[in-house]
């Protein structure tokens, strides 16, 4: 087992996977007690030759690495690649291009919802992996040859898989749907949380109008100290201190103490003073300015309409062996039920070709759903 640990061996072994048109990457990192990923362990494999990079071996520089990450003729695999999306692009500033997720072309392939790496190895390659070593401490030296062994193996059945996965969409032709959900890999705003924007992860079901810019600025405060200290964002304020704060909103540190979720002397300490004042800031925003809180939909779709949607869904993902998740989510069946020119992904593109033309077809009456021998199938009406 290759391990790499010096800046001069990375290079010579990034120089040769240049060479090849794809390369499996995967990351062993560890974030319980940071607000950013600490990347403990990097793994990459091209035709005939894997190795394990140390990013916390003293001195190396990982420019030769990243530098490949970003060069247009090599295809970077992944599987599940969003969170080793995220470490890459605090490092290279953008995310690795071009991009291939096996688990996203796992589902255009007919593999199930959200394939996870061992079936889908297991299924592909008859490949059993031992998955002893998946939760130990990734980030203490030295490395044991069990998890070395384990975390080679999340690149090398990969490397195998991937042109497998590419002759199986190649047949059926549906190479450009994985291409349009490689696309929306690239949006940064997946992998970094603008603290202005941080109050969008909150659940807002029964927030006030008069609550809304108290919850925005608290939010705000919270992301920044959170990326500033490295500090996981409830160790600063957990959600439900957020909303208590939007609905006493203190305006002193007085009333600050009387809040439940404020520990006691917390009121004069200058985080409590920050929050004082991250609340005022909230309350100073003018109404107009104030984002409107979607409500609960008044004219819910029919259960029967949503219920014969949902099994044409699955009918049509089994007859074209496609991943339900990858068609149509919960919301989009709710909003096509209610509306026929609703704006989601399953009225455009392939996906209104697979399934959503036809379920509109069924909100007509133009078609039925019928029972052939215990398989639901469609007649005309």
């Amino acid at each position: 087992m290759q391990v790499i640990s010096t800046t001069d061996d990375l290079a010579r072994f990034t120089k040769s996977l240049r060479k090849q048109p794809y390369v499996a990457v995967d990351t062993e990192f560890m974030r319980e007690k940071t607000y950013w990923p600490i990347l403990c362990l990097i793994q990459a494999a091209g035709q005939g030759e894997e190795a394990a990079i140390d990013p916390l071996a003293d001195n190396i520089d990982l420019s030769p690495f990243l530098e490949l990450l970003t060069d247009k003729k090599v295809v970077k695999v992944f599987h599940a690649a969003r969170q080793d999306l995220e470490i890459f692009h605090k490092l290279i500033g953008g995310v690795p291009a071009p991009l291939f997720d096996t688990q996203i072309a796992a589902m255009a392939c007919g593999f199930g919802d959200q394939i996870g790496y061992e079936p889908l190895m297991r299924t592909l390659l008859k490949a059993k992996i031992d998955k002893g070593s998946r939760f130990t401490d990734w980030a203490r030296r030295p490395l044991t040859d069990s998890q070395l062994s384990y975390a080679l193996s999340d690149v090398t059945y990969l490397r195998d898989a991937y042109p497998l996965l590419l002759d199986t969409l190649d047949k059926r032709e549906r190479q450009h749907w994985v291409e349009e959900e490689m696309e929306a890999l690239y949006n940064d705003d997946l992998y970094y949380v603008h603290p202005e924007r941080a109050w969008k992860r909150l659940k807002l079901k029964g927030v006030r109008a008069k609550e809304i810019g108290v919850l925005m600025k608290l939010a705000e405060w919270r992301e920044k100290e959170a990326q500033t200290k490295d500090t996981p964002r409830n160790r600063i304020l957990k959600d439900e201190a957020i909303f208590e704060l939007a609905r006493l909103q203190p305006k002193d540190g007085a009333s600050l103490a009387r809040a439940r979720s404020i520990p006691s002397g917390f009121e004069r300490s200058r985080t409590g003073a920050s929050i004082v004042q991250a609340v005022k800031e909230g309350l100073d925003i003018p109404k107009e300015q104030l984002p409107t809180i979607d409500k609960p939909d008044r004219d819910k779709a029919p259960a029967d309409v949503l219920e014969l949607l949902r099994v044409l869904l699955k009918r049509q993902c089994e007859t074209h062996h496609v991943a339900p998740k990858l068609i149509a989510s919960s919301a989009d069946i709710e909003a096509i039920a209610r509306d026929d020119n609703a704006d989601v992904p399953a009225l455009s593109g392939w996906r209104r070709e697979i399934f959503g033309e036809t379920a509109l077809r069924l909100k007509r009456g133009e078609i039925a759903l019928k029972l052939d021998n215990g398989r639901v199938d469609i007649i005309d009406s």
